[in-house]
């Protein structure tokens, strides 16, 4: 069984240089890599249950190696932690604070860092392994009356029709992840589309690899209960980035991250049918993820999980074919692109009412918005995407992204 180690630190030499050393005296290492300057803090919650063992350099986070080190070893159950100190003196500040061993950064001998590794993982192994902690794991390990082993729960984020949404630490993936389980039993006769639906976003997900569309690490089933753990986004969605508001050179960013996203989703043959800004998250290094993929179709599919006709998806951000539920393509996505685009310009939807048909309604009926004047240069661009004809609008994501690159330089200029 390998050893799992996370090497905190924010000089990438330094933590190549850990790693290093480990592998001089020790095999079957399998180390980890967090860089406190590009992720922040680690989560409030986490305490690196799938880890043996954190490394922590005392000079990461500008210097407030200490302060993380107090905080961390404060957590109960977080794993042991080997600190390295930026002077020499601050050896026995560290172990007060509750590292297991301290190493002055500079200069450390190989021999004694790998013994310290070995006693601290053989604690942590035995600490694991004693029966108390054993049903302490999996009684974190229920999400609702579902057992999900190798998860530990940490809170419910809201629940939907079919699913039930927690935040969770995965011991396999070492992260704080975002737990998708199925709320009823796949042969409920009351939702008998439900499974499928969910499946169906698994299967959609796992065969897209790219930087702007959430990454799924694990699916599975536990006590007949169906489960997704992806990707956690602690900055939230381009909802609550709408609201710090957002320069025109960020907003034509967002846009083509989007439009990014949604050309790979197309070239494997899927409609997105629900995009709106709640369905946009953000990273730490302000890259967008497109997320949700529950009422999403494949456009080669034989059998349609969806009754004919039904309306699926946001009302605010619907095309207008889509919002009578009429037959969509491609151009119905990059249609919600074009009302996102007004709202990251304008601060405010294109149509509103309180009658969501009514919003159906003025998507078909009612003139083009109007974008004001400081923005007024990018409204041929809105109203191509927010054309009432499919016929009239970007004809893929693709040509959407070489537009934006135009768009793109002469918002750099006018600035």
């Amino acid at each position: 069984m390998s050893i799992r180690v996370l090497c905190v630190s924010d000089q990438t030499e330094f933590r190549q240089l850990l790693e290093h050393h480990i592998e001089i005296f020790m095999t079957g290492v399998v180390c980890k890599q967090y860089s406190p300057i590009q992720r922040h803090a680690l989560h409030e919650a986490f305490i690196a249950t799938g880890y043996d063992l954190v490394l922590l350099d005392g000079t990461c986070a500008e210097g407030d190696g200490l302060g993380w080190l107090q905080k961390l070893a404060a957590r109960p159950g977080f794993a042991p932690i080997i600190f390295f100190s930026r002077v020499a003196e601050e050896h026995d500040q560290a172990i007060s604070l509750g590292a297991r061993a301290c190493f002055w950064r500079e200069r450390f001998n190989n021999r004694d860092f790998a013994s310290a590794m070995r006693e601290a993982v053989d604690q942590r192994k035995l600490d694991s392994s004693s029966l108390s902690a054993r049903q302490s794991a999996e009684k974190q390990s229920y999400f609702g009356d579902m057992l999900i082993r190798g998860h530990r729960l940490i809170k419910s984020l809201g629940n939907g029709g079919t699913s039930n949404v927690y935040l969770a630490e995965s011991e396999k993936e070492g992260e704080i992840v975002v737990l998708k389980v199925l709320g009823h039993n796949p042969d409920a006769a009351e939702s008998p589309d439900g499974y499928d639906r969910f499946m169906q976003e698994y299967h959609l997900l796992s065969d897209i690899n790219h930087p702007n569309v959430v990454h799924i690490y694990d699916f599975g089933v536990s006590d007949d209960h169906a489960f997704i753990a992806m990707e956690y986004f602690p900055r939230g969605d381009l909802r609550q980035r709408m609201r710090q508001g957002v320069s025109v050179q960020q907003a034509l960013n967002y846009v083509e991250q989007i439009a990014r996203a949604l050309s790979v989703v197309h070239e494997v043959g899927v409609l997105h049918r629900d995009l709106k800004p709640g369905n946009i998250m953000l990273r730490d290094d302000d890259s967008l993820a497109l997320i949700d993929f529950g009422v999403a179709k494949q456009l080669t599919a034989t059998t349609e999980i969806t009754r004919a006709g039904a309306i699926f998806g946001t009302p605010f951000y619907m095309s207008p074919e889509q919002g009578h539920g009429e037959d969509v393509d491609v151009r119905s996505d990059l249609y919600s692109i074009g009302v996102m685009l007004f709202e990251l310009l304008t601060g405010k939807r294109p149509y509103t009412s309180d009658s969501a048909m009514h919003v159906i309604y003025m998507h078909r009926n009612l003139p083009l918005p109007e974008l004001p004047k400081p923005v007024a240069w990018l409204e041929p661009l809105v109203h191509r995407l927010m054309a009432k004809k499919p016929e009239n609008r970007f004809q893929t994501a693709a040509e959407l992204v070489s537009a934006l690159g135009l768009m793109k330089l002469m918002a750099s200029t006018a600035t």
